[in-house]
């Protein structure tokens, strides 16, 4: 017999606007904590530096966390002129230094167009990309390092916001891309394009997918709710699941479709599209879970809530 969860079977998704200094997986345990949910994920690591976006999925909202690592995400982050580090960002021991003094925003923004489409990317050894079980950051902090390939990533749009100019130059900058794109290996090699060594001293995830910071809660609003109104007032920070799949056609099914679909059986439905995956719903009800288009047009149930 399945030994049962313990904590409450909460159902939505909480924007977690991430503190800079806890791990995305702390920053996990800790929302579960504070909702007393019996279930939980995040849609995508923040390293301990960055700050921002993290999309965190409780309950029956965890079948769709994939949806939300495979999306777009949105980056505002500092780039600084000068300075190489071990780790590609400010924790780093220094690799490499070279004065900044002559580069201009203009010399950036010439460079940054270049980045713009698809390329190849190799992630950093300091990264939680996982070879055989271990994250990279582990074995880099062993001093180890292994090979990894290169991913295709694309960039989608990438602009510079300001530039303070100096020794060591500093430029934020505001980023459109793809999922696996590592902004340290972007800011060292926007600092190369413009013949200098450089890091990335700052980040914050301003998007994921459907959901940027003007939907996110900061951890000490939610444990300042709980101590005042206990756990169940934090539902209301939760964001209808649905939304994250929002880009998926919906199909509503009749209530006799709906039985079927619920014992695992593909259905037909009238004006479905003709391939693909797509949100299922109750005709004037419920939000159900995923479907998929079979090739004979029926529905098949693909990833379904209960």
């Amino acid at each position: 017999m399945a030994r049962r969860r313990k904590g409450r079977a909460v159902t939505g998704i909480l924007v977690l606007d991430k503190p800079i200094g806890p791990s995305s997986n702390q920053a996990l345990q800790r929302v579960r904590h504070l909702f007393n949910a019996a279930k939980a994920g995040h849609t995508g690591n923040l390293d301990p530096l960055a700050s921002g976006v993290l999309p965190i999925c409780l309950g029956e909202a965890t079948k769709l966390s994939q949806f939300l690592l495979d999306s777009d995400k949105a980056y505002d982050a500092t780039v600084s002129f000068g300075i190489k580090t071990t780790t590609g960002d400010s924790e780093g021991e220094v690799l490499a230094e070279q004065t900044a003094e002559v580069l201009t925003a203009d010399h950036v923004t010439a460079v940054l167009t270049s980045f713009v489409g698809e390329f190849d990317q190799t992630p950093p050894m300091h990264s939680a990309l996982k070879v055989d079980g271990q994250p990279l950051y582990k074995l880099a902090r062993q001093g180890k390092e292994v090979e990894r390939k290169s991913r295709r990533i694309a960039v989608h749009s990438i602009e510079i916001t300001s530039f303070v100019p100096g020794v060591v130059a500093t430029s934020d900058i505001r980023v459109s891309c793809s999922k696996g794109t590592y902004i340290r290996t972007l800011s060292e090699d926007i600092a190369e394009a413009v013949g200098l060594p450089g890091h990335m001293s700052a980040l914050r995830r301003t998007a994921t997918g459907p959901f940027d910071l003007s939907q996110s809660i900061d951890l000490q609003t939610l444990v300042d709710v709980v101590e005042k109104e206990g756990p169940h007032a934090l539902d209301q920070f939760l964001i209808d699941p649905e939304i994250a799949v929002g880009h998926l056609e919906r199909v509503e099914l009749s209530d006799s479709a709906a039985f079927y679909l619920k014992q695992g059986q593909p259905v037909l439905v009238r004006n479905a599209p003709l391939s693909g995956m797509v949100r299922i719903a109750e005709a004037g009800g419920p939000f159900l879970g995923i479907g998929v288009i079979l090739d004979d047009g029926r529905v098949a149930p693909k990833r379904l809530f209960v």
